[in-house]
């Protein structure tokens, strides 16, 4: 997957000025309902369906911010930021409370957090520049640990006979988070090159000038 040209920026373009939105708005709430949820989820009594269900209300947010953005014509920069980064910064703090309570193994929040910083050191700043996006691996990888999440809730909670499935998607989304970050480490590292050489050929250009020049004389 070639990455994609960053957007231009404009003063005048509502992509870059929007910033109160309700997709925005839906996003922040996210992350600010992230930590009663987390703290639901560790003081949560089995057999209990509470933490259950405001996980689950939790987890939608993430669909139903993009959805409004795009349907309210809302998208911005601002939401393009802050969406990604309010996944990963929620599938970690649930993971570690349900690993916490006992719902999951340690080293699957070992493997997403470990994960998450190579992507960051390797691709952070041309994700931030906007020069790449969120691909749609990764926007699989995302749906399937919201879903396994919710599910590994479910089977320690109430249903243990869940506990096997969310496992599966677990795993699976373990397998696309990994190869999702190759694939944005690949887009950062093509980008790389791809701006050394833009600024190297105006250089060759300018000494193949100065050579000309001194012919000349």
């Amino acid at each position: 997957m070639a990455p994609a040209p960053a957007r231009e920026r404009d003063p005048d373009d509502p992509y870059f000025t929007r910033v109160l939105t309700l997709p925005n708005a839906i996003t922040l709430a996210r992350l600010l309902l992230l930590a009663p949820v987390c703290w639901l989820i560790v003081a949560g009594a089995d057999g209990s369906w509470l933490p259950v269900v405001l996980l689950a209300l939790w987890a939608s947010t993430d669909w139903i911010d993009g959805v409004l953005a795009r349907a309210m014509d809302q998208t911005s920069r601002v939401g393009e930021v802050m969406d990604p980064v309010a996944d990963r910064i929620g599938i970690i703090g649930v993971t570690l409370s349900l690993a916490i309570a006992g719902a999951v193994d340690w080293w699957i929040l070992a493997v997403i957090a470990g994960v998450d910083v190579i992507a960051v050191a390797f691709a952070g700043r041309a994700a931030h520049d906007g020069s790449i996006h969120v691909s749609w691996l990764g926007k699989v990888r995302t749906a399937l640990m919201l879903t396994a999440v919710v599910l590994l809730l479910v089977g320690h909670t109430v249903l243990p006979w869940v506990t096997p499935i969310a496992m599966t998607l677990m795993l699976l989304g373990l397998g696309l988070h990994v190869i999702a970050c190759v694939d944005y480490i690949l887009q950062a590292r093509r980008l790389r090159r791809v701006q050394t050489g833009a600024l190297a050929r105006p250089a060759t250009g300018d000494a193949h000038a100065q050579d000309d020049t001194e012919e000349a004389r």
